[in-house]
């Protein structure tokens, strides 16, 4: 028997990427899938469509639409064992980006996460985790990414914290992943090789860890930050060091 049989997960922005690998893992195992997301209901792989899988689209960033989601969730089968607040928000910068730009960002990827652990704390069961999807942006940045590392930093935060007050009802930990390539192609060569894993990381390589930290031999863990990245942000980088130049603008 698999370790999900029967459990149910929820997860937000499950139509791509991330969100799509992770529903795919836990459908494999045997779990019940919950997935909103903005995009229509997609296709996946297994045949699941019709059994395990219940799409439902929505905009997480509007407070009735997550009322609502949590209320059918609840009606159709009265628990919740995984909820991964994995929904990106939009990546804005500080030139361009509008106050109802910024604040939409932060309603996404803070609040909507925060207000959808509230809602179903009532029927979380023995056992649950919540995994809230960060990013290895909480720690660093590019230029013009404002409002989208502000979230990002706003749920590694959070994750502590919901860790905190929900001890020993619900493990809450946060995966903060780093150039994860959502497209399926074969990226070589320079921007391969400048992580210390030698490759750009892949959706798969997120979920296996989502499904280990809700397993039972995770069970010591919880409100920990774990950056998966390829060794990326340990990477030390300095002008002239392995050919790298630095070309200012």
């Amino acid at each position: 028997m698999n370790e999900f049989e029967g459990k149910v997960v929820v997860i937000t922005g499950g139509a791509h990427g991330i969100g799509l690998a992770t529903a795919e893992a836990f459908l494999h195992e045997g779990a019940t899938v919950c997935i909103i997301d903005s995009r229509p209901a997609g296709q996946l792989s297994g045949g699941y469509e019709k059994t395990a899988l219940k799409w439902f689209e929505g905009d997480i960033a509007d407070k009735e639409t997550l009322e609502s989601f949590t209320s059918e969730v609840t009606r159709l089968h009265g628990r919740v064992n995984v909820l991964v607040n994995n929904a990106p928000p939009p990546m804005r910068g500080i030139d361009t980006c509008s106050y109802e730009e910024f604040q939409r960002a932060l309603n996404i990827g803070v609040t909507a996460p925060f207000y959808l652990t509230k809602l179903l704390i009532p029927c979380f069961a023995e056992g649950a985790s919540v995994i809230n999807i960060s990013s290895s942006r909480d720690r660093m940045s590019q230029p013009q990414t404002e409002s989208y590392t502000a979230a990002k930093g706003g749920i590694a935060a959070l994750t502590h914290a919901l860790a905190v007050s929900l001890a020993g009802r619900v493990r809450v930990n946060s995966i903060s992943p780093g150039w994860i390539d959502t497209t399926d192609s074969d990226i070589c060569g320079a921007d391969a090789i400048q992580q210390p894993a030698g490759r750009v990381g892949k959706p798969d390589d997120i979920a296996s860890l989502i499904l280990f930290l809700c397993s039972d031999k995770a069970g010591f863990i919880t409100g920990e930050n774990i950056c998966v990245d390829g060794g990326m942000t340990k990477l030390m980088i300095y002008h002239g060091d392995h050919g790298w130049q630095y070309r200012p603008e």
